[in-house]
């Protein structure tokens, strides 16, 4: 059994950050990708292989302790963690990436002794990035599964950055067993203008002082386009005003709520005019 330097094969130092692993496995699955032309299918797996162990972090301090190979020692005699498809038994309850995975155990280890229980493929992961609104509405997205096969994958509304979803069977196909499974990992970009609160959105509004004392219409952005917003009279700053059913949607199609902080606007230069004007306000105790 191989020893694999999966440091060597991501090109980064066994001191690198977590990010710094992600990024060089980044580049290295965009190079190599299969579908893309001059892609090597062989390193592209490889780099797979290696990113599945350090990006996780009970699989690194297992592999730089022992190694790929599990139990150590070298030889014939110690566990290959590949043959395992990488995994970390020792916390295989606790799920993958925070997702309730289940892993038959029984399966696994048939695979390796070639028990009587059905063996299966390896895993397959894949990253799709989406954007902020995606995320909110769910988008269906063209993935590659095992096989170098292709698929549509829907994607529910709602998911949350840094998930991981499971399609059962989409995984490698394995001669005389069952094909493993897709692992998608979600990666969602922000938007500097709304951030996600369970099934709300909050966004801030920001407004001159005079319609924050008078009131009147406001245009603000939503996911579902601009909206005019009515400001109540002598709103405050910091204020927060609710939109129904602006929000993120659950599988029934019902929806949060949108909810607005407002941000009055002092950041304007006085005229002469308009000084005057609010002298007279103070006055009047404004």
């Amino acid at each position: 059994m191989t020893n694999k330097d999966y440091y060597k094969i991501l090109g980064v130092d066994k001191s690198a950050s977590q990010d710094e692993i992600k990024k060089a496995f980044r580049k290295l699955a965009h190079e190599h990708h299969p579908d893309k032309k001059g892609g090597n299918d062989a390193k592209f797996k490889e780099a797979s292989e290696a990113y599945s162990v350090l990006g996780d972090e009970k699989k690194r301090k297992q592999h730089d302790q022992f190694g790929s190979n599990m139990g150590g020692g070298g030889g014939g005699g110690g566990f290959n963690a590949q043959d395992f498809g990488g995994f970390d038994f020792s916390g295989f309850q606790g799920g993958f990436n925070g997702q309730n995975v289940e892993f038959d155990m029984g399966d696994i280890f048939s695979t390796f002794f070639g028990g009587g229980r059905v063996r299966k493929g390896k895993t397959v992961r894949v990253d799709v990035d989406m954007t902020f609104k995606e995320s909110i509405f769910g988008v269906e997205r063209e993935v590659r599964a095992g096989g170098n096969s292709r698929i549509n994958l829907k994607i529910p509304p709602g998911v949350e950055n840094g998930s991981s979803l499971r399609v059962s069977g989409r995984g490698e196909p394995l001669e005389g067993g069952q094909p493993g499974d897709l692992h998608v990992h979600i990666f969602v970009t922000p938007d500097p203008r709304f951030k996600k609160q369970g099934m709300n959105i909050v966004t801030d509004a920001k407004i001159p002082l005079s319609l924050s004392l008078l009131g009147g219409d406001h245009l603000i952005p939503t996911l579902d386009g601009d909206l005019t917003l009515k400001i109540p009279e002598r709103v405050s700053n910091g204020e927060i005003l609710r939109v129904k059913g602006k929000g993120v949607p659950d599988e029934r199609g019902r929806r949060g709520d949108l909810y607005v902080r407002i941000v009055v606007d002092l950041s304007k230069k006085l005229s002469r005019e308009a000084r005057k004007n609010i002298e007279e306000l103070k006055k009047e105790g404004f």
